[in-house]
């Protein structure tokens, strides 16, 4: 039995993926959130941190996402709709500085969602077949001009997620940097796919029968994905 069909192995839950990327945020840094899981990593910047989140509509230093309808401010909300919570010293600014912020090379990371990922690190993300149009908003804009691209990346129990070659519309070709998903943290490195991080009880030939790509682990070893919160709702059955 693989840990895929075994509901005693855990995985980690759309916002287990968002606390293991928000580990990785580091003091000063600019960094940009995606619509759905990549917005979650907002719940986990603390007040005294010293990050901008930056959303390219026009917000820099926002804080989290609003958890009820009392701390809604129908004119504070993300690229994706989802109500903000204030920050001391956040800036609202209009389109064409946000954009000129994003195109100046002044975000650290940003963070994403995908529909597939390639292993040298093209991204489809705003189009699935089938749909009447997409939505690419600025991901183009990010995905080219942030310093670290970071996509939140749900493997199971979708199949080609992660795959030699697009099958959908490409956003942006050679871009992404490192993938967390809920079976661990991947990096892409000149056309390959290095295993950073499994969560426990997955090993390295389980998460290969999850994709075409060759997964190779990092030189200095697999470590298990730990996350540095109490909350209930990082982990699920796979």
């Amino acid at each position: 039995m693989t840990p895929a069909q075994n509901p005693s192995v855990p995985t980690l839950s759309r916002v287990g993926i968002a606390r293991r990327i928000s580990q990785d945020f580091r003091e000063g840094e600019v960094i940009n959130l995606g619509v759905g899981v990549p917005l979650m990593c907002s719940l986990f910047i603390e007040e005294d941190d010293d990050i901008l989140l930056h959303s390219e509509h026009g917000v820099l230093g926002h804080g989290r996402t609003a958890r009820t309808q009392d701390e809604v401010d129908a004119s504070l909300a993300s690229a994706g709709r989802q109500p903000l919570i204030p920050r001391p010293g956040m800036v609202v600014m209009d389109h064409a500085e946000s954009f000129a912020l994003i195109r100046g090379g002044h975000l650290d990371a940003t963070i994403l969602g995908a529909f597939q990922v390639s292993v040298q690190g093209d991204i489809a993300n705003f189009w699935l077949p089938g749909a009447v149009a997409g939505a690419v908003g600025g991901a183009q804009d990010l995905a080219f001009c942030a310093r670290r691209v970071v996509v939140a990346l749900q493997l199971l129990p979708r199949p080609r997620r992660l795959v030699n070659r697009l099958d959908l519309e490409m956003t942006a070709p050679r871009c992404v940097d490192r993938l967390v998903t809920d079976i661990g943290v991947i990096d892409l490195e000149d056309g390959k796919a290095i295993v950073r991080e499994l969560v426990p009880g997955w090993t390295l030939e389980d998460a290969q029968r999850l994709t075409e790509v060759e997964l190779l682990a990092a030189p200095e070893g697999i470590a298990e994905v730990t996350l540095k919160s109490d909350r209930n709702d990082l982990w699920k059955a796979a």
